[in-house]
């Protein structure tokens, strides 16, 4: 493209974004010093190049997610986020609780964008530092599991017998003392013989232990906050043909493919445009979504971003995106020390 298609892509394209109504030569030229045919001639270069095309018969372009692609990746330019927003943003996330801070950083993502809000949260350590089992009742007994970060976890087991404290704390010590700063995993790999030599009931419980703690590394409903689904109803092209609303609608339920998306973005850096059509990550042709990664100790621990329309103001939701994962860090990053 010379530099004159890629003004008027440009253009094209933001007029779109703006109105949601297909561009014309006619509009074009009142904003170029040129001749509406000399501005379709240039039109047909873009859409030969696969950069737009004309929805039914309407006279009028819009842009293909290849022409979104070149958009935001040669074309468009991202104003810094407001300090007054960043200010906002920096004080409603909790850095004393951290799980709620991820919590709101959804929220917050989907409020200030209009689209839906998604965070990968941070992946459970595997690893044990010590572990603690505590009665609770007579079949019942609290696994609590400390992670060499601090991390407290707890769970339920649910027993075949009432285990005596004396009992609980051979278990406890049992485990503290042959498989601290192991994971699950490895103590499942080698469970066998070490629980030969214990009553029998004992090593049902510590085996119960070992399914509950290795059973918390992949439970893909505590893996990811979404916020503000419904939003995405208020956009016509989101719902305006049925096959597309059961898509989008799968896509918040499934969450297998938004999960996959947000685990690859993790290993990336800086903020990633992913756009339906274009990124064979995003299931949908009309839906893009806009990823950013987040961390403490310049360690990544999980995903943030905005799921929305292919038709956005990428400008704005790209630096919310940023800031919000940077916050999101800080905020993570006061917590840990």
């Amino acid at each position: 493209m010379d530099d004159r298609a890629k003004v008027l892509l440009k253009t094209l394209i933001e007029r779109y974004i703006a109105d949601g109504q297909p561009v014309g030569s006619r509009t074009l030229s009142k904003v170029f010093d040129l001749s509406p045919a000399t501005i379709r001639n240039v039109m047909a270069d873009l859409e030969d190049l696969g950069l737009i095309h004309s929805p039914h018969t309407s006279a009028g372009r819009v842009p293909t997610p290849q022409g979104y692609r070149v958009f935001v990746d040669t074309l468009l330019t991202v104003q810094p986020y407001d300090l007054s927003a960043t200010s906002r943003i920096q004080e409603l996330l909790p850095a004393s609780e951290p799980g709620r801070a991820v919590t709101v950083a959804a929220s917050l993502l989907s409020n200030l964008s209009q689209f839906a809000g998604v965070v990968l949260t941070p992946k459970r350590s595997q690893v044990f530092r010590h572990i603690e089992f505590i009665r609770l009742s007579d079949k019942r007994v609290l696994l609590i599991i400390v992670t060499p970060e601090g991390d407290v976890q707890n769970r339920i087991l649910f027993v075949s017998r009432e285990f005596t404290e004396a009992e609980l704390l051979e278990a406890s010590n049992f485990f503290n003392r042959n498989f601290s700063g192991k994971s699950f995993h490895e103590v499942r790999m080698s469970i066998t013989n070490e629980l030969a030599s214990l009553q029998s009931d004992i090593s049902r419980l510590m085996q119960a232990a070992v399914e509950a703690g290795t059973s918390s590394d992949n439970d893909e409903d505590d893996a990811m906050v979404i916020s503000g689904e419904s939003r995405l109803l208020d956009i016509s092209e989101m719902t305006a043909d049925m096959d597309r609303l059961r898509g989008l609608f799968a896509l918040f339920e499934q969450k297998t493919d938004l999960l996959h998306l947000l685990d690859v973005s993790t290993r990336a850096q800086g903020v990633q445009i992913y756009i339906g059509g274009d990124s064979q990550l995003v299931p949908l042709e009309d839906v893009s979504v806009i990823t950013a990664p987040y961390g403490v100790d310049g360690k990544v621990i999980g995903t943030l971003g905005v799921i929305g329309p292919t038709r956005m103001a990428y400008e704005r939701v790209i630096p919310l995106v940023d800031i919000t994962a940077r916050l999101l860090s800080n905020a993570l990053g006061h917590q840990s020390s």
